[in-house]
């Protein structure tokens, strides 16, 4: 469910918002920050896939050594869908595309979206002296600690956190400086307390948010 980043590896740190298969435009907000793949990284909030012109270009982003992601909720439609046969929800969820691949296409393609199983779902990143938390959608708990155990569906898919928020009941998260969120596609990046929500919805045509925190 964990993974621990030490971000004094990389010289620059980034935080991007929910691709889903808008490898062009990511590729261009790198090239507007100035991006190095030999000495920055890139921590997805998840959601790579489905709905864009390039699932299988933003899917071979998980081989590259400066590439790190969490699963999000399109990640576990397409895994439910291709382990257990019914592929309704996540063709009704914009992962139509896979069907239209080639069956050469689809071989090559199916391993990546297989190895999604193994992303965590929440990354730990020490970066400029700060505990970072990035996880989908939310950490369902009041107090974050290393390995504690949560709803995984939460994670992944819950946004009662982001409605409290918007309700002006929401609070800050114990236990890290700052937390990362995708799932719920935004016009602009929003921030309550420590939690910052930062998908906005660039395959729905909105500009593409990635954070430097380093």
């Amino acid at each position: 469910m964990y993974q621990r980043i030490d971000g004094s590896q990389w010289r620059h740190v980034f935080i991007v918002g929910d691709l889903h298969g808008c490898l062009n435009a990511f590729a261009a907000a790198l090239r507007a920050h100035h991006f190095d793949p030999w000495q920055d990284m890139v921590i997805s909030v998840g959601d790579l896939i489905d709905r864009g012109p390039d699932s299988p270009g933003c899917l071979r982003l998980l081989n590259r050594p400066w590439f790190f992601a969490v699963r999000g909720n399109h990640e576990e439609m397409a895994l439910d869908a291709l382990r257990e046969g019914d592929r309704q929800l996540w063709w009704l969820n914009g992962g139509a595309w896979f069907a239209k691949l080639s069956e050469t296409a689809q071989a090559n393609v199916k391993p990546l979206l297989l190895s999604c199983e193994q992303l965590p779902l929440i990354i730990e990143l020490h970066a400029n002296g700060q505990t970072i938390v990035i996880a989908h959608a939310d950490y369902p708990s009041a107090q974050y600690r290393w390995q504690q155990p949560v709803d995984e569906h939460q994670v992944v898919w819950s946004r009662d956190r982001l409605n409290r928020h918007m309700r002006g009941q929401g609070g800050s998260i114990a236990g890290a400086d700052a937390f990362y969120f995708g799932h719920t596609p935004l016009k602009t990046p929003l921030d309550f307390a420590n939690q910052h929500y930062i998908d906005t919805g660039a395959v729905f045509g909105n500009r593409l948010t990635l954070v430097q925190v380093q």
